[in-house]
């Protein structure tokens, strides 16, 4: 598992990456590709566009009556005046062509800008409203310029004016976004669920591998744990078999008190697999009723007086709690406390052990600090304490005792009773554990 683990992750990675990187590629490409074809569907509508103004428009020399007078024949008259595209058409009906010639090459819906201008000494020019505004701006607009030469055989060959027809695009960039935007809108999406299916996977696997260690160590700890009681009760029926001791009743009584010592402390932890398995399952039934908290904590601190004496330690209580009365399950509540207490015990230094037990009421909260001058806890122990089956020493390394289950049961129990649990610590500095439970209405 350790090799599998971040080869997948890697092949995973590489994979997501690639993706999103050929994604990005192509959507690339297909701007630029929209961007090619816009740029041409402009030209040819801008062409057609400027075809349809250079045909013959044959209201126009009748419009001028008074040339006729002037003039002896149509030739002459068109030398002389030489008309243009400007004289011809007015601005309504420059956008009407250009517009028909857009809708023509699939721009309908485009907008567009446009000016018909001449090489004259008088610089005569015709433009949209917005023209100029959009002209100077050629890096985010599309700007074409066609010159308006008349067809071969027309009227016009030869005669009119030298004159272009410039049509501008405004915001090439936004039209083209607006035709790929479903390709790039769904591109997202689907690279955000193929992330978070990576992420889900990757989660999956470390918890998986979590799990294994777990479960490693707890076999580990299971073993260890059976194995030392087992071993002594095997040694004591092994000296009960001795004719010396059968025949002393004293030593007789003393074997069988180690055997069911032995046999109790088994059950004990069998008894604590168990609980941890209901509590997994919600299983667990509270016999919830008004008690004193202060007296609960004075039955856990019974308990434990051999395991005090053995290493030299000392309890203090200050119940400053105007009020203790609590709604709890006394042999649950009374577990709590024995086990931070037993924990405390365990993780005690050599030179002596002191715990203190504290007691106030803030509000309509009894709150409980169970404060020990220990080894302590590090940053990354104190943030995993109330895991299951965490322990700090882990492995085959058995200079603690348990399973790893004490303070995993400890939370889930103050929770039920809607109280909660913090710990403070630092190493070679001590532990403050410290439970809010409400006070009974």
């Amino acid at each position: 598992m350790k090799r599998v683990f971040p080869a997948i992750a890697i092949l995973i990675s590489l994979s997501l990456f690639g993706l999103i990187y050929f994604q990005f590629l192509w959507l690339t490409t297909a701007k630029k590709t929209k961007e090619k074809q816009l740029r041409e569907n402009i030209f040819l509508a801008t062409s057609e566009a400027a075809e349809k103004l250079m045909e013959n428009k044959s209201d126009f020399l009748s419009e001028n009556k008074n040339a006729n007078l002037i003039f002896p024949n149509e030739k002459i008259k068109m030398e002389i005046i030489r008309p243009s595209v400007i004289q011809r058409f007015t601005k309504e009906e420059i956008n009407a062509i250009i517009r028909k010639t857009f809708d023509k090459r699939l721009l309908d819906g485009v907008s567009f800008e446009f000016a018909v201008s001449d090489n004259s000494i008088t610089g005569d020019q015709i433009q949209s409203d917005q023209f100029f505004k959009y002209f100077i701006d050629s890096l985010h607009n599309t700007n074409v310029a066609i010159p308006l030469i008349p067809s071969a055989g027309s009227a016009y060959e030869n005669l009119t004016k030298e004159e272009f027809l410039v049509v501008i695009v405004p915001n090439q960039g936004a039209i083209v976004f607006k035709e790929i935007a479903w390709f790039i809108i769904w591109s997202i999406i689907f690279t955000i669920i193929i992330t978070t299916a990576f992420f889900l996977t990757i989660r999956a696997l470390l918890k998986q591998k979590k799990l294994s260690e777990i479960k490693s160590d707890f076999i580990n700890n299971m073993t260890h744990e059976f194995k030392t009681p087992l071993a002594t009760i095997s040694l004591a029926v092994d000296a009960m078999k001795n004719e010396k001791v059968i025949m002393d009743r004293s030593k007789s009584t003393y074997f069988i008190g180690i055997i069911k010592e032995e046999n109790k402390r088994m059950n004990l932890q069998v008894e604590t697999i168990l609980q941890a398995a209901l509590l997994d399952r919600k299983e667990v039934q509270l016999s919830n009723k008004l008690v004193s908290a202060h007296a609960l904590i004075e039955n856990a601190i019974n308990n434990l007086i051999l395991p005090l004496q053995e290493n030299n330690g000392k309890i203090e209580t200050h119940f400053t709690a105007t009020s203790d009365v609590i709604l709890a399950d006394e042999l649950h509540f009374t577990n709590v406390v024995s086990n931070l207490l037993d924990n405390a015990i365990k993780y005690s230094k050599e030179s002596g052990l002191l715990i203190s037990i504290t007691t106030e009421t803030i509000g309509k909260k009894l709150v409980i600090k169970i404060k020990d001058n220990g080894i302590g806890m590090s940053k990354e122990t104190l943030k995993r304490i109330f895991e299951k089956f965490y322990r700090a020493h882990t492995g085959n390394i058995h200079d603690v005792k348990g399973f790893g289950l004490g303070l995993n049961y400890v939370k889930t129990i103050i929770e039920a009773h809607k109280g909660n649990i913090k710990a403070e610590s630092s190493l070679a500095a001590g532990s403050i554990f410290k439970i809010t439970i409400p006070l009974a209405k």
